[in-house]
């Protein structure tokens, strides 16, 4: 019989559950010291994460996406990244935001109602948060083909979920890149659930990171939970991408360890063993266990460390409560040039409302 082509996918893990390395480490990742301020991130996320979630059980917050699980995935994402990049999140990624100058106030503001946390600190070429599902993986095709066009030697990073491979919006963007070489990483983080929709009743893909081979990109599968074999796909990809060769999507293999957002109950559709063997999987006590092994780390230095991050999380919530509110007349006067008749008239009755 003859093949009119052939295909594999690669899968990336250096260290296992246990934190001990099954592979060679890329040379790039080698040095355990270099690995601190991004294990220190992690560390940073969870406060902020946990903060975050009790903020929003007390009334002070809005639904909130939590990223518990997600921490070796983003911060690796956005530790791969350069200033001139463009980075496209979902609604989760604060890890590798946090990584690219968003601040966690302003995370705080826009789960709190108010889209002037969208306008962040960082690089303002990125992309706000997305809720619509992988219409983000368009933006940053785009982004990847006006570097291409200025001849940048930039890349465009999106990501989306498991869920999110599955919207005609990631295809297209992934067929454009293919098309035309563009510099672009698509990151589709497999945390096994799209809100209630379990990954077996998505797809009929062996692999999600497969896909991409429909418009030839370079496809890997990444162990998420595992930083430094997140830190060598992004390099790989990101080598590629500057170089000419063209895109990528990596499928990163993770874990939502807390419900899908803080208005959904996992409990009514997944199983509590399977959850409870994820948290075998944490990719934080896994990076813990290889730094003490390597002696970079110790009891002394997290406790040390939780302490501050501590007190960073609450300077930011302080700073996110003291924000004053945006009076109601500004959810009107920012939608238009000029604003339609229909929409001048709820405005005046909404200000009549509140008796102004």
């Amino acid at each position: 019989m003859a093949l009119a082509a052939k295909f594999e996918i690669e899968y990336l893990q250096y260290l296992g559950a246990d934190g001990a390395p099954v592979a060679e480490l890329p040379e790039a990742f080698r040095d355990p010291a270099a690995l601190l301020p991004l294990f220190k991130q992690m560390l940073f996320v969870r406060v902020f994460d946990g903060k975050a979630i009790a903020l929003q059980r007390t009334g002070k917050l809005g639904t909130y996406a939590a990223c518990l699980g997600h921490e070796a995935t983003h911060v690796g994402i956005g530790a791969s990244m350069g200033e001139d990049d463009v980075f496209a999140p979902s609604y989760r990624e604060y890890g590798a935001q946090f990584m690219r100058g968003v601040q966690p106030r302003e995370v705080l503001m826009y789960w709190g109602g108010d889209e002037r946390g969208n306008d962040f600190s960082g690089m303002k070429q990125d992309y706000p948060w997305c809720v619509p599902i992988s219409t983000q993986c368009l933006m940053a095709a785009g982004a990847a083909l006006s570097m291409k066009l200025q001849k940048k030697n930039g890349v465009a990073v999106a990501c989306c979920g498991d869920g999110g491979s599955s919207k005609t919006d990631f295809y297209a963007a992934l067929n454009s890149a293919g098309a035309y070489k563009l510099p672009l990483v698509l990151c589709v983080i497999n945390n096994g659930w799209a809100i209630s929709v379990p990954r077996s009743a998505q797809t009929g893909a062996e692999t999600l990171a497969q896909k991409g081979l429909a418009g030839g990109l370079h496809c890997l599968q990444v162990d998420g939970n595992d930083l430094i074999a997140v830190l060598e796909a992004m390099r790989r990809a990101t080598v590629r991408a500057r170089s000419g060769e063209g895109g990528s999507v990596i499928e990163f293999m993770t874990y939502r360890l807390h419900d899908h957002t803080t208005a959904d109950d996992a409990r009514r559709y997944r199983d509590e063993a399977e959850v409870k063997d994820a948290w075998t999987r944490d990719p934080i006590p896994r990076l813990r266990t290889y730094l003490t092994a390597q002696g970079v780390w110790d009891d002394a230095q997290e406790k040390a460390w939780a302490e501050e991050c501590a007190k960073k999380v609450d300077v930011e919530i302080n700073a996110y409560l003291e924000t004053p509110v945006q009076p109601v007349e500004a959810m009107f006067d920012y939608l238009y040039a000029d604003m339609p008749a229909d929409v001048q008239a709820h405005r005046a009755a909404v200000l009549a409302q509140e008796g102004r």
